[in-house]
């Protein structure tokens, strides 16, 4: 079949066969909240903020596919709830201090956060200690920062052919590692590659752009993340 007829939220869409429901709600005008996945990436499924039930029951709707007669539920008081709960666990696993942040206005993450209503945690911060690595002569990298969503990884690989990037340890040891033992400055990234400029939050900034766009002229400073793609349809 070449069109699917799901529904989300009570309302009916067409999706294209091979399409995944995240691709199918955007298509259709509906924001789905997400933090790993990029429209030009492989999706990865890492973040689980884009997490829906279909037909009752959770799923990463970055990364299943639509299929004929789906119900799919995405904004619901529960689910809403478990979103705004994610976001807040990756704030306080990280050394997210916004004020301080070259990112701030045009991170995902502090949008996500205000869309959800999150204007402080209520967990504690766990003040993880991991050392910037600034070695790089364009690009840093702060791991206090990153929320593991793959996405330089995947830029890396599938859009700049280098293989930059790479998940390494389990549970709370995941990182982010390098395809070399030394540090930032003898990989091959370049300041102009994808994998520089993908970066969700403020772990990755190539250097001395920071804070280049004024207040009321960044990214999420009028509009909530997710507006682009309600205002579509």
């Amino acid at each position: 079949m070449d069109k699917i007829a799901i529904i989300i939220d009570g309302k009916e869409v067409e999706a294209k066969a091979g399409q995944t429901i995240m691709e199918t709600a955007i298509a259709a005008g509906i924001y789905i909240p997400h933090l790993c996945y990029q429209e030009e990436l492989a999706p990865g499924g890492h973040c689980r903020v884009c997490t829906v039930l279909v037909n009752g029951r959770p799923q990463s709707s970055c990364t299943h596919p639509a299929a004929e007669g789906m119900v799919i539920d995405n904004d619901t008081p529960e689910l809403l709830e478990e979103r705004r709960r994610i976001i807040e666990m990756l704030f306080v696993e990280g050394n997210h201090i916004c004020p301080f942040c070259e990112k701030q206005g045009n991170c995902e993450l502090q949008a996500l956060a205000y869309r959800f209503g999150m204007i402080v945690p209520t967990l504690p911060y766990l003040h993880r200690k991991i050392e910037v690595d600034a070695t790089h002569p364009d690009v840093f990298i702060d791991r206090n920062r990153c929320v593991l969503c793959g996405r330089c990884i995947r830029a890396s690989r599938d859009v700049d052919g280098k293989n930059v990037f790479g998940f390494e340890g389990r549970g709370p040891q995941k990182s982010i590692a390098l395809n070399t033992k030394g540090a930032l400055s003898d990989t091959q990234l370049d300041a102009a590659d994808k994998a520089a400029s993908i970066c969700p939050t403020g772990s990755i900034v190539v250097k001395r752009v920071g804070y280049a766009i004024p207040y009321g002229k960044r990214k999420f400073d009028k509009e909530p993340i997710g507006s682009e793609i309600e205002k579509a349809k």
